[in-house]
């Protein structure tokens, strides 16, 4: 409040009030001031009120309010001028002896001690201090306003730290608390900074630092404060999604692949969990742009991102085989990204020749597999043939036979060894025609075999051997020894010691 332009000088203050006892009929006992009130607490934008009453109507001068005293009192209510101080109104309006007062809507800067004072007049005219009260000491709580939560000015990519700062405004007394929670769980801050803001009111300002995540989209930071004035702690809160950027996945799908000659190809371009919505699709085929009549629009996913899926139709023509077919998405004013495919087409003679080329490639493959499997298998049977006959020829000693011609006479022949080790071996020659008996007496044991030739010997002397293998004979079935021949047969007896 202003001071009235009337107000006494610092000398005029400093009058004694019993200057008041000289006045003729006056008696410094008889009028009394009365300020009952000594500390008075009051919210800032609320009422005030002051309490002065005075006894006696009779003393020339008038009453005012004071806010302080000495020289740097301000005038806050004068009872001859009401209407210069508009938030100042009188409790009881027009009364001689009460002067209680009301102060709209006080604020942080109307604190302070605040006296009623009574005046009196001199013969000069001048008023001077007749009468004060003890003064009420005003002191001004003032609330913090509603905290305010910022972020930054750009959205922000995933995985950066961003900070966001609470500041809340004009409270009293200075103590204040702030906490941060980021979906009711609560996160680490700095400790809030607290200035001078007016006469007898501070602000406040808190920062912290939060990591954006993909799932952060639906996420709430809430800055909560707390103070001596307020019955509940008050709230700001700020949602993630403002700040935050989700890039999409593009992708894109060819069906038919590889499509038949002049038939219509689709393909689809998805764009896939991006955030925020905005977001064009294009189509280029070989760098030249597509024209696309149907224009999708984004769907929202429970997370809150969003999702597009955009197609285009393109002819399989011949001259079209291999095109680059590109999807170019534009999301949230960025640098466009860009996912291809390819057109590849097929024809159908082409396609037959091929799967009959293929067919022959098949057939030939068979051929050598075969092929090399006969070989290899006759490589084995000569091996193991081999084998066998090396093991025949180290485990028996030089095998010999020995071909007696029978002597030219009608008796048998019998050999010195035992029956049982005989081998025979029947030669038939064309020779001319003699009569033998039988040779020897033969045992189940012997073997037989019968070599016969063409070709007839050049003389009876003649002696013929012959090499028989075992192995070989032992092969062959058994049977009983042979009958005498005809007169055109010779015999001969092979003598091998069996191991």
């Amino acid at each position: 409040m202003e001071p009235h332009p009337r107000d006494p000088g610092r000398a005029a203050w400093a009058l004694p009030c019993l200057l008041l006892l000289a006045l003729p009929g006056v008696g410094a006992q008889a009028f009394s001031l009365h300020q009952p009130q000594d500390k008075v607490p009051v919210a800032a934008g609320e009422t005030l009120t002051l309490n002065c009453t005075t006894s006696r109507t009779d003393i020339i001068g008038g009453v005012r309010w004071l806010k302080g005293w000495g020289s740097e009192n301000k005038t806050i209510y004068d009872q001859r001028v009401p209407s210069f101080f508009p938030r100042v109104t009188r409790a009881v309006d027009g009364s001689d002896t009460d002067f209680t007062i009301h102060i709209r809507n006080v604020q942080p800067e109307d604190m302070g001690t605040y006296y009623c004072v009574k005046y009196t007049k001199e013969d000069s005219g001048e008023e001077v201090v007749f009468r004060r009260g003890n003064g009420t000491e005003v002191s001004v709580q003032a609330k913090p306003s509603p905290p305010l939560v910022s972020g930054p000015e750009q959205r922000a990519v995933l995985g950066q730290s961003v900070p966001f700062t609470c500041t809340a405004t004009g409270f009293f007394p200075r103590e204040i608390t702030v906490k941060w929670f980021k979906n009711k769980n609560p996160i680490s801050a700095q400790q809030p900074q607290v200035s001078e803001w007016r006469v007898k009111t501070y602000n406040m300002s808190s920062t912290v630092k939060v990591t954006l995540q993909k799932d952060d989209v639906l996420s709430q930071l809430t800055c909560e404060v707390q103070h001596s004035t307020l019955p509940a702690p008050l709230r700001g809160s700020f949602q993630l999604s403002r700040v935050l950027r989700v890039p999409p996945i593009v992708e894109v799908d060819t069906k038919p692949s590889p499509a038949e000659v002049n038939k219509t190809v689709t393909f689809t371009c998805l764009v896939k969990e991006f955030y925020p919505a905005d977001v064009s699709v294009s189509w280029l085929q070989n760098g030249i742009q597509i024209k696309v009549e149907n224009i999708s629009r984004p769907s929202e996913l429970s997370s809150g991102l969003f999702r597009l899926e955009s197609q285009v139709e393109v002819q399989a023509t011949e001259e079209k085989n291999g095109s680059t077919i590109t999807c170019r998405v534009v999301h949230d004013a960025q640098a466009p990204a860009n996912t291809s495919a390819f057109l590849w087409i097929s024809n159908p003679a082409q396609g037959e020749s091929s799967k009959g080329s293929q067919m022959l490639k098949d057939d030939m493959l068979i051929y050598i597999v075969v092929g090399v499997v006969c070989t290899v298998l006759a490589l084995l049977v000569a091996a193991i043939l081999y084998l066998i006959r090396t093991k025949q020829i180290k485990g028996k000693s030089s095998p010999s036979a020995r071909l007696h011609e029978p002597e030219k006479s009608s008796e048998a022949t019998t050999q010195e060894s035992d029956p049982n080790n005989l081998t025979y071996a029947d030669l038939n020659f064309e020779k001319e025609r003699k009569t033998i008996r039988r040779m020897v007496e033969m045992s189940q044991q012997s073997e037989y075999a019968c070599i016969q030739t063409n070709r007839a010997p050049n003389g009876d002397d003649n002696l013929t051997y012959a090499d028989l293998d075992m192995v070989h004979l032992s092969k062959a079935p058994k049977r009983p020894a042979p009958r005498p021949e005809e007169t055109g047969s010779e015999y001969a007896s092979v003598q091998i010691t069996r191991k």
